[in-house]
């Protein structure tokens, strides 16, 4: 019977590290993606240059992606890959001083989506402009729903029937959009911020329960209330993906889950090292009884 069930833990680990290939090199297939989708936009947002910061928030996304996928793979080799004997002090200190600069790029984020959001509230009608041909020939693009156009008087007509046009992107004033599509701006950076927040505090409580368990802290009021957390966490990821897929963003959508999936890989070696903790110390109970 030993020999079974040893046979079907075996079998089950090597599904799921095969699992986590796919997952991990699926990851690094949607950062090159968006690293594609950054530099169309920046052909766009960034045709006439700009300042090092403003070149760092056309890329937030590169950025961002870049700082994650190195976080989780710290993430994997901390819960799963070594053992407590590899983790020296040295490994330790090497891999929080890597995850403090991942932080950093991640804070970046915020910032770049904050300002988006802070921008986006306080546009005003452009002064004078009724129809979207009037700006055909200015070197300006039309964006709706991120889809961005040069604007020329071959497609001004087709691109915009509204009355009312709106710059995004100040204080450059090349991308312009009408109404609706300011509407559509504005919730896609809001959910942009959101989406960056919620990661922010899974990754918290990630960090927090790896800490605990470090201290042989597997149980309690504590850990209930990081579940209960990363659960309403992961809930409003799925409400972000369900808004992109309604956008018709599923590139967006497609990475977010695969995200959800990563950091679902990275609970399981967490609750692992829980069970192993966990048994450790009953096995300690047991032979303190013994003696």
């Amino acid at each position: 019977m030993k020999t079974i069930t040893k046979a079907f833990e075996d079998s089950s680990t090597d599904w799921l590290q095969l699992i986590k290939l796919v997952v991990y090199s699926l990851l690094l297939l949607n950062f090159a993606l968006y690293v594609r989708n950054d530099l169309v936009i920046a052909a766009h947002t960034m045709r006439n240059g700009g300042p090092l910061i403003e070149w760092t928030r056309a890329f937030a996304t590169t950025i961002d992606e870049s700082a994650w996928i190195i976080l989780i793979i710290l993430l994997e080799l901390e819960t799963h890959v070594l053992s407590d004997e590899a983790l020296t002090r040295k490994k330790v200190i090497f891999m929080h001083g890597a995850r403090f600069i991942c932080y950093g790029f991640l804070a970046h984020t915020l910032y770049a989506w904050g300002i988006s959001v802070y921008q986006l509230s306080g546009v005003t009608p452009i002064e004078s402009v009724s129809d979207l041909c009037q700006l055909a020939g200015t070197d300006v693009s039309f964006a709706t729903n991120l889809v961005y156009t040069l604007l020329d008087t071959s497609n001004c007509e087709n691109l915009s029937n509204g009355s009312q046009f709106f710059y995004i992107d100040p204080p450059t004033f090349i991308i312009v959009t009408d109404s609706a599509g300011l509407i559509i701006e504005r919730q896609l950076a809001w959910v942009d911020l959101l989406e960056a927040i919620s990661w922010l505090l899974i990754l918290l409580t990630i960090e927090i329960m790896v800490r605990l368990q470090d201290r042989d802290i597997s149980e309690g009021p504590a850990i209930s209330g990081l579940n209960a957390a990363k659960i309403l966490l992961y809930t409003l990821l799925w409400g972000a993906i369900a808004y992109w897929l309604y956008r018709g963003h599923l590139m967006f959508a497609w990475d977010e889950f695969v995200w959800i999936a990563g950091f679902v890989l990275i609970e399981m070696n967490i609750a692992e090292w829980r069970q192993e903790i966990i048994g450790d110390d009953q096995t300690e109970k047991l032979a303190a009884r013994e003696t």
